[in-house]
């Protein structure tokens, strides 16, 4: 059962939209409506938006330790109250409940390592080039911000945004997706439990082309923060360019694998088989290109397949499921779509291809050999348990195109020679690059691409200073 009370945050009180305007949420894995989302007005936004004004100036004002201390009071409550946030989450997302928990268990590491750093924004004094002078520089909250995120975790992506910006001093105005939305209140609930001043976090829902054109039509939020498609990322770009809002945006990616000749292929196997089907493929650093050398090939051809067909694929509260369904109807028409036209340029259907069930958005685990470069699969990003592998034949030309296509977030590489790693390293497109293991992101470590897959960074210190701006100060005689 759906325990999740679905409602709009604004100045502090939890509220339904004014108008009574609501969406039906589905349960990915039933089909079943499970709840109702509230849909903020234009009255209601307007209210959030200046809520979020009146709060940045209570929170700034607000000493870092007194803000860390306030932000670990409500990582203390998302750990008591996991098990029913993980539940919550597996309702409207469809993963594994033992994914879920992870999710949350990096939600709450977040949230740690943010309250800790706000306290070590440090500035720092200048040498004056006359006597008598003194000069600073010092960082500051850049004011409410903004953000809006997408269905895949909903969590981490609601997290990164809110734990960054508290840390830093600033409020926070959120669009959670109308697709994943009870995460998001019950993170949200955590906060205002653990003591969050009125306005610093206010949260709403609705139809998500209004709600971005709305707020950031308005001069009070002074950041954009965007986790989202590229197509999406772009249109909203241009929206805050209007009132020249600062903007982090975490965009889309097709991230390559490329495994050597001389890697642990049964290493590399375990490591990119259970990462490639983790949430169903719906992950945006997922393992999307799989280029494999050919003395390699087969053997991993091979054991890639084994493990894809050992998943077990159902409801994401049954025990032993290690994979769930996709988020929506229409994306099993995308898989099919990518299937299909990869078949017919000659690529080879190892195993899956179709659509497991008639009641759930359930898809098969596949995998595709000899998937030519050609292939939609290879050019756009499938997003879900779809793997193309094709063979490589030297360092130049795998590099070649691992680079060959516009996004740059997330590459792996699978060598047991230094030099080549070193080399490659330096080589590839990307902001996050994994080296004989795929754990690319940590609460204290950068997360963000670059290219067409956005700017910007969450997490670690660089995170942190997305949310800051800075100011120079020299005194003359005081």
């Amino acid at each position: 059962m759906y325990e999740e009370k679905l409602e709009l945050l604004i100045a502090g009180e939890w509220c339904q939209g004014s108008e009574g305007k609501t969406e039906a949420l589905l349960n990915p894995a039933t089909e079943e409506t499970i709840a109702q989302v509230p849909h903020a007005s234009a009255a209601d936004l307007d209210r959030a938006i200046n809520s979020s004004l009146d709060g940045f100036k209570v929170w700034r004002a607000t000493p870092a330790a007194d803000r860390q201390v306030i932000m670990e009071k409500a990582a203390r409550l998302m750990e008591d109250r996991m098990d029913s946030i993980a539940k919550t989450l597996t309702l409207e997302m469809g993963k594994p409940l033992a994914e879920s928990k992870v999710e949350l268990g990096f939600v709450i590491g977040v949230t740690r390592w943010y309250a800790e750093e706000g306290k070590r924004a440090y500035g720092r004094l200048i040498p004056a080039r006359a006597p008598g002078v003194r000069q600073m520089m010092v960082k500051e909250p850049v004011g409410p911000c903004c953000a809006f995120v997408a269905w895949n975790f909903p969590g981490t992506n609601f997290i990164r945004k809110v734990a960054g910006a508290l840390g830093a001093g600033c409020s926070m105005l959120i669009k959670p997706s109308e697709e994943t939305p009870g995460t998001a209140v019950a993170l949200a609930r955590c906060f205002q439990d653990a003591g969050l001043p009125p306005g610093v976090l206010n949260m709403v829902f609705g139809v998500p082309d209004d709600v971005s054109r709305h707020v950031l039509g308005s001069w009070i939020p002074r950041k954009l923060s965007f986790t989202g498609s590229i197509p999406v990322g772009k249109h909203l770009q241009q929206l805050a360019a209007e009132t020249l809002k600062r903007c982090t945006m975490e965009l889309g990616g097709h991230s390559p694998v490329i495994v050597f000749n001389d890697a642990d292929i049964d290493s590399a196997l375990d490591a990119m088989a259970g990462f490639k089907f983790r949430n169903a493929g719906q992950v945006c650093i997922s393992p999307t290109r799989f280029y494999v050398q050919e003395d390699a090939y087969k053997p991993f051809v091979k054991g890639f397949t084994e493990r894809a067909k050992a998943l077990k694929i159902g409801n994401g509260l049954d025990d032993g499921v290690t994979m769930g369904p996709l988020i929506a109807d229409r994306r099993l028409e995308v898989m099919d779509t990518f299937v299909n036209d990869a078949k017919d340029k000659g690529a080879k259907i190892e195993t899956g291809g179709q659509r497991l069930t008639n009641q759930g958005y359930f898809y098969a685990p596949t995998v595709m050999s000899d998937v030519p470069d050609d292939a939609k699969i290879m050019i756009d990003e499938p997003f879900g348990p779809v793997a193309p592998i094709t063979p490589f034949k030297n360092y130049d030309d795998v590099v070649e195109r691992a680079n060959s296509l516009p996004f740059g977030l997330a590459a792996y590489v699978f060598t047991n020679d230094g030099a080549k790693a070193a080399a490659i390293e330096s080589e590839l497109e990307a902001g996050l690059v994994g080296v004989n293991h795929p754990m690319i992101s940590t609460p204290e470590s950068p997360f963000g691409g670059v290219n067409e897959s956005g700017y910007g960074s969450e997490g670690g210190i660089e995170g942190l200073d997305a949310f800051l701006r800075t100011k120079f100060i020299t005194e003359k005689g005081v």
